[in-house]
């Protein structure tokens, strides 16, 4: 019986499964420009800011050379379907020419969980009131405006979308992609998971995603992860109380990693944190960062920044005093990697007023993920007790889907 399992593992580890991820990348997420989601579209500079050039600077100078510039749609576009506001992207192309000059890359991201709010009210994106059309326009147009910078990473069409009812995230998604590329052929584009990007269930909920099409083959696939018992990233309760243990970011990221490889696909993770107040959440970070690293999965720190530097989870520093986590990331910037090399600027396609953003062809039905799978020599196992083979969360008819409890985060 020995010789016959080791046999089998043999077999297994002769065709690793190996997903086509970038090397690995550690960047930050420069908060500030997101928050307040109750004013909107808000006063700047009272209501949210931009990052400032003491921010890029501070963080450059700890070794990172990515950011996540996080925004709300109705500021950059106060009418759906209306030219872009003049000042609110004026100010993003501000952050986007200091971390130019210092040779940092990129990431924009849109903070609206699927939705746009109107009068009030927010209406889910592929809903009567806020169309694919008009995500779609939104997206050509944020694309017209950033195309010519070449230290764009990508665009991340939407953080953390769930609950999206009859709207189906992944036909809003596709709308999206074909939009960008009339205007940007150069950059990634980054897909969020449904359900909060969860990375737990990801099979569940974003297993669909896979049959996004981009004429560029650069879509990244986001997911976004957090210890805490509730996935909150707000760590309300203390480390106990959570019931954490040293490898519950592998756990949870795991479903997530093993996605990737099976369907050949690149992946970061763009949120993750943990608080200051307690250094065992430091050791979970630093074997969730070593399980990434090891994966090529990339990887961006949560909300920091001045701006949202009384969180316990910034990782910027708080009255003068450096923050503990900074130490931890910092040995993982060294590690990381971003190619340095040209870039070839290609010929931009606007979309006139006019045009008309076509409707993508339908997406394939998924189809379900293996029912385990078997961890080889040289990987990454669970430690007792939850040792062994991990099974992910499978799709079932027979059983009530997990969810997560958690809302959506307000910094």
């Amino acid at each position: 019986m020995r010789i016959i399992i080791l046999l089998f593992i043999f077999l297994f580890n002769s065709r690793p499964l190996i997903a086509q991820n970038d090397a690995f990348i550690l960047g930050m997420t420069l908060g500030g420009a997101e928050i307040n989601e109750n004013q909107l579209p808000g006063v700047l500079n009272e209501h949210y800011q931009y990052p400032t050039e003491e921010e890029i600077t501070y963080y450059h100078q700890k070794g990172f050379r990515l950011i996540t510039i996080p925004f709300k749609w109705e500021r950059v576009q106060k009418s759906l379907g209306g030219d872009l506001d003049y000042v609110e992207i004026g100010e993003i192309r501000k952050v986007v020419s200091w971390a130019a000059k210092r040779n940092m890359q990129v990431i924009l991201c849109m903070n609206n969980a699927g939705r746009y709010r109107k009068y009030g009210v927010e209406y889910i994106v592929g809903s009567l009131a806020v169309s694919r059309q008009d995500f779609a326009d939104c997206w050509n147009k944020l694309a017209n405006a950033f195309a010519g910078y070449d230290n764009i990473y990508g665009y991340n069409l939407m953080a953390e979308p769930h609950d999206m009812q009859a709207f189906d995230w992944q036909t809003s998604a596709q709308w999206a992609i074909n939009s960008i590329r009339l205007a940007d052929k150069r950059s990634r584009i980054i897909i969020s998971g449904n359900n909060y990007a969860a990375p737990e269930t990801w099979y569940d909920y974003s297993d669909q995603l896979k049959y996004l099409k981009d004429p560029q083959d650069k879509l990244v696939y986001n997911a976004h992860c957090y210890f805490d018992f509730d996935y909150s990233g707000k760590y309300l309760f203390s480390y106990d109380q959570n019931q954490a243990w040293d490898s519950t970011g592998i756990q949870r990221a795991m479903p997530f990693a093993q996605w990737l490889k099976q369907n050949n696909k690149k992946g970061i993770v763009g949120q993750f944190g943990v608080p200051d107040n307690d250094a065992r959440w430091l050791n979970i970070m630093d074997k969730f960062l070593q399980y990434l690293k090891t994966e090529n999965i990339a990887a961006v720190y949560s909300s920091s920044g001045k701006k949202l530097s009384g969180n316990i989870v910034s990782s910027y520093p708080l009255a003068g005093i450096e923050r503990p986590q900074i130490k931890t990331l910092q040995s993982y910037v060294s590690g990381s990697v971003i190619a340095q090399q040209p870039i070839q600027k290609t010929e931009k396609n606007v979309i006139t007023t006019d045009a008309k953003i076509k409707p993508p062809l339908p997406l394939s039905e998924p189809s379900d993920p293996p029912s385990f799978f078997l961890f080889l020599p040289g990987t990454t196992l669970l430690p007792e007790p939850n040792g062994g083979l991990y099974k992910p969360v499978l799709k079932s008819t027979t059983r009530e889907k997990v969810t997560r409890e958690a809302k959506y985060r307000n910094p």
